[in-house]
């Protein structure tokens, strides 16, 4: 590999640093791996950072409705219709697009695929900001803006997932996984607190804010991020440990100091490895294309065991959790007496009770080995959870956090489960062969057919909302958490199979 390979951020440093840590005993590849770790995380916080003002800033919208020119089937004063409009133009294109961004991901360096996709990304959101001081009241400007925030939106799942499985192996991959996964989270609570700080003073910031954030951040990840470990001369963490590539007539400009403890294998296994170092364009690639390290098709992935039961199932778990994200701090607020500000605050609660579930549920799939009994479990328990929220939430404070809590442990855990550690699991199935190249496109579909569900549930909740009030909301996303427990049950009768004759082995 050539060092102008390199990221450009990493170049740097290495002409700063000058060779001053070569005789030094240091793991490059774990710090290599914690910086993989520390990117991607900060690239998809920025992606649901960008997502989550539009829940906050709709108690504001929703009072000036009246202003914009809708289509003539559209009540003027109906505001919940016209804002789960926006909705449904972002999460519709976002769902749509997925599935051609995975196509995408699998063949280009995801450096600049991500790195770009971000940058969209927060133009995107900048756009729907500066509506306001430029007095934009046409209704079809917020959906075309809304549309194309969805389509390079889809740049960010597949590639974080891709980076990631390719730097770590499958060995604790659920803990990694469901740590890592809490960006969803935290991206949703920093995006809630930013919007909040403005949403009562200049919407208009709520948006502008978060796109800045996202699009420098965009540019740390095309100035750093190495996208599979073969690009610094090491083997994909499926081979036996981390070895550098010791490839003849190698510059000086290889990054030599990146691992102390390797040894050295043939050329020819670093040819049969992936690689995402081909520019965008196909005509530039520097590695030889072969069978080993060809892209899996659709038709490919979906034959994988597993993928169809998992894709359908987080249809409905997102379905769930995207009515939390869009509808929440407006459904606090009219069932309370708390402010807009207050209620997005509070509504911060589900997003930290989502970092826990994710982690738990990581946690008990890579302890018992059972990712589709502990998926179903979790959704069993959110039933009930969500019957008591949708009774008594409103009743105090206390039991609002507390429910809230719990219920974001519940919804979040499996959907959090399914979308990291499972999505990496069915990517490099055994069932792949030598055929390496199938994360990308594994995630996608299952990414996608859960932005289906996505779609299609904060525009159900905000017809049912205002058509037969917020208890049939509930009603329906218990239905919805229980048809996606259905659908895991041939999965779920297989992980307890499998686990007995574990058990029969081990007594024998």
């Amino acid at each position: 590999m050539n060092g102008r390979d390199l990221p450009w951020g990493l170049q740097a440093i290495k002409c700063t640093c000058n060779g001053c840590c070569e005789h030094r005993r240091v793991n490059w590849m774990a710090w290599h791996q914690g910086g993989i770790l520390t990117l991607t995380y900060m690239a998809y916080t920025c992606y649901h950072l960008t997502r989550k003002p539009i829940s906050v800033v709709k108690n504001v919208l929703s009072v000036n409705c009246s202003s914009l020119p809708v289509p003539p089937n559209i009540l003027v004063n109906d505001s919940t219709a016209l804002l789960g409009m926006l909705d449904s133009a972002f999460l519709f294109a976002y769902a749509a697009a997925m599935f051609l961004s995975g196509f995408i991901a699998e063949r280009v360096n995801l450096r600049y695929f991500l790195s770009i996709g971000m940058l969209a990304s927060g133009i995107s959101s900048y756009l729907f900001g500066i509506a306001k001081p430029y007095n934009i009241h046409n209704l079809w400007y917020f959906v075309f803006v809304q549309i194309l925030g969805g389509i390079f939106q889809t740049s960010g799942w597949p590639g974080v997932v891709t980076v990631v499985g390719n730097w770590f192996g499958k060995g604790k991959r659920g803990l990694i996984f469901g740590v890592w996964n809490s960006h969803t989270s935290l991206g949703n609570i920093l995006g809630s607190l930013i919007a909040a700080a403005y949403v009562e003073s200049d919407w208009s910031l709520s948006f502008i804010v978060p796109g800045v954030i996202m699009g420098l951040i965009g540019f740390i990840i095309f100035l750093f991020l190495i996208p599979n470990p073969i690009d610094i001369g090491y083997n994909p963490p499926a081979s036996l440990g981390y070895r550098k590539i010791d490839v003849t007539n190698s510059s000086d400009d290889d990054l030599a100091d990146v691992g102390y403890e390797s040894r050295s294998i043939s050329e020819d296994n670093m040819t049969s490895g992936r690689s995402e170092t081909s520019p965008m364009l196909p005509g530039n690639r520097r590695v030889h294309s072969t069978s080993h390290n060809s892209a899996i098709g659709f038709a490919g992935a979906l034959k994988i065991p597993g993928v169809i039961e998992y894709s359908l199932s987080l249809f409905f778990a997102k379905l769930v959790s995207y009515t939390f994200l869009y509808w929440l701090p407006l459904y606090i607020k009219a069932s309370t007496t708390y402010s807009a500000t207050v209620s997005a605050d509070l509504s911060v609660l589900f997003d930290v009770g989502g970092i826990i579930g994710a982690i738990t549920a990581g946690v008990l799939s890579d302890y018992s080995g059972m990712s589709a009994l502990t998926c179903a479990a979790m959704f069993g328990f959110a039933f009930p959870a969500l019957f008591i929220y949708d009774y008594i939430g409103n009743t105090g404070l206390g039991i609002n956090i507390v429910l809230l809590l719990i219920g974001g442990l519940l919804v979040n855990g499996p959907y959090a489960l399914i979308t990291t550690a499972v999505s990496a699991e069915l990517g490099t199935h055994p069932s792949l062969g030598e055929n390496s190249k199938a994360l990308a496109t594994v995630t996608a579909i299952i990414d996608g057919t859960g932005s289906i569900g996505a779609a299609v549930g904060p525009l159900l909740a905000g017809v049912v909302s205002r058509w037969s009030g917020w208890h049939n909301v509930f009603y329906m996303l218990m239905c919805a958490d229980l048809l996606a427990l259905l659908l895991l049950s041939r999965l779920v009768y297989r992980d307890i199979r499998s686990y007995v004759q574990r058990r029969r082995t081990i007594q024998i």
